[in-house]
């Protein structure tokens, strides 16, 4: 679906614009590193979220910090949005052009700097993808803990930006847990540094701020990360449930055990069906829903943490449990959780993939919720979760050529974040709120609130260049949505905010 260039703005009026803000870049970049024309630009109309486009005005590939700083200044003395952008994985529209902008992708920032490991730290340019990291630290003994599953594609630049996680953020935590230090320019084109790489930074805690805002408040360059020591094994236990409320009770049981495995991960049937024809994992195909729960450490701990496991998983009603004997099994229970969605996209031709939190306990809650929505809105839905810490990932199947499915999975994609507030989670755990879910900010939070953060981001952004239009909403959308919601009937959890 594509969005109009701007409900106000002409035809010659954007391409008098355009012209404006190409001469004014022609003399911070090359040339080359300009695109205006529709055929060059239309690559960067969306991110991962691909149900929603937008052609920006002009794409800006700068190749050093100098570069990225003059159009930061050129762009704010013409009052020229700013959309930084990396990789294009993100799944929620953060990296959706402005009509009226620049995207500036900083895919050419892909350097590793330094790996140093004796302080277990390595400094990348935020170009740098995820994995790249853990290969360049492996000759080492050390890896980047934090392991989207686009890994092999995403860069830390796009990770900072909202703050991403991945199977192991149960035990080793977020983005925000293993970043020290984020460097780069304000909206004005000022040198900005958020954290240390010491023990900690004097001042205000802005590192945490600047971590999953999205490039909102800054444009990051550079990061330096947090190594840790690669395990010396690592096992993964495969459970089968023939029951999701069993299976959601498992992991409850897991923690409640005092056990903090490595990874917990749960797909429910439809998800383990899709992957198990695309990577053949070995997954049992009966199952209404499987756990998989990894052990790492030394090959005492892990065997003595599996055990523990099991006893737990069999006591909650597993019917099946298959324990990894080897690295290759390992890394193959693991592939069909790494290509959940790459599977589902052969499946359908799109999905939208949803990313609430709710309390563990609240698992089997909200799959069974999920259930009856499928019937609600004629759509299917295929569910993996972190479930380790309460991260869902519902990925709604349908055909966004067909307007009525893409309003049909709006709907359902709404009512699943306003079904997880109602049971006390969020409406985003990792992939951030972007243009998806921005209406849905206004169910989680009050119009003061809302306020508080906006007044955040132009303590940083004055004139609101940054990234505009995302993340946080409009006192007139959260009204929209109020009156939509009302009309729909779908305003139904009497703990939610009314408008």
């Amino acid at each position: 679906m594509s969005s109009s260039p701007h409900p106000t703005v002409t035809a010659a009026e954007r391409a008098a614009r355009q012209q404006e803000v190409v001469q004014a870049l022609s003399a911070c970049v090359p040339q080359h590193a300009l695109l205006w024309q529709s055929e060059d630009t239309t690559p960067y109309e969306c991110d991962g979220l691909t149900a929603y486009r937008q052609r920006p005005l002009v794409v800006c590939l700068p190749e050093s910090e100098e570069e990225v700083q003059a159009v930061l200044k050129a762009c704010h003395t013409l009052g020229v949005p700013v959309v930084a952008r990396g990789a294009g994985t993100g799944l929620s529209g953060g990296a959706m052009p402005h009509a009226m902008g620049v995207t500036l992708s900083l895919a050419k920032f892909n350097r590793i700097l330094d790996v140093d490991p004796v302080s277990r730290t390595a400094r990348v340019q935020c170009g740098v993808r995820n994995l790249a990291i853990s290969e360049a630290a492996a000759p080492h003994g050390l890896y980047y803990a934090p392991d989207p599953s686009s890994q092999i594609a995403c860069t830390i630049g796009g990770n900072v930006a909202e703050n991403s996680g991945g199977v192991h953020c149960l035990k080793y935590g977020l983005t925000v847990h293993n970043v020290l230090r984020v460097r780069g320019f304000t909206a004005e084109g000022e040198p900005v540094t958020f954290g240390s790489e010491a023990l900690d930074a004097p001042g205000y805690d802005l590192l945490a701020a600047v971590i999953g805002s999205e490039g909102m408040l800054a444009v990051a360059l550079e990061v330096t990360v947090r190594l840790i020591p690669s395990p010396m094994l690592a096992r993964c236990i495969m459970a089968s449930f023939d029951d999701v409320r069993k299976a959601g009770d498992a992991v409850a049981a897991v923690i409640a055990a005092g056990i903090i495995p490595a990874g917990l991960e749960m797909m429910d049937k439809p998800m383990t069906a899709a992957v198990e024809d695309f990577v053949k994992a070995g997954y049992d195909l009966t199952a209404e829903a499987i756990l998989l729960c990894e052990s790492d450490g030394t090959p005492e701990e892990v065997e003595e943490e599996i055990a523990r496991m099991s006893e737990v998983l069999r006591g909650a009603g597993a019917t099946a449990i298959s324990v990894s004997q080897d690295e290759a099994e390992r890394m193959r229970f693991w592939s069909g959780r790494k290509n959940a969605f790459p599977a589902s996209g052969r499946i359908s031709p799109d999905y939208m993939c949803m990313d609430s939190t709710i309390p563990r306990k609240r698992l089997a809650d909200i799959l069974l919720a999920i259930q009856q929505m499928e019937k609600k809105y004629g759509l299917r839905c295929c569910n993996v979760f972190h479930a380790g810490d309460g991260n869902l990932h519902p990925l709604i199947l349908f055909d966004a050529n067909d307007p009525d499915q893409l309003h049909r999975c709006e709907l359902f994609g709404a009512d699943i974040l306003e079904t997880s507030v109602a049971m006390g989670g969020t409406v985003t755990g990792e992939h951030g709120v972007g243009v998806e879910k921005l209406s849905s900010m206004c169910v989680q939070f009050s119009a003061e609130e809302n306020a508080q953060m906006m007044a955040l981001k132009h303590a940083f952004d004055p004139q609101g260049l940054l990234n505009p239009g995302k993340v946080i909403p409009t006192l007139n959308r959260c009204a929209e949505y109020g009156k939509m919601l009302v009309r729909g009937g779908r305003l139904s959890h009497p703990d939610l905010p009314r408008f």
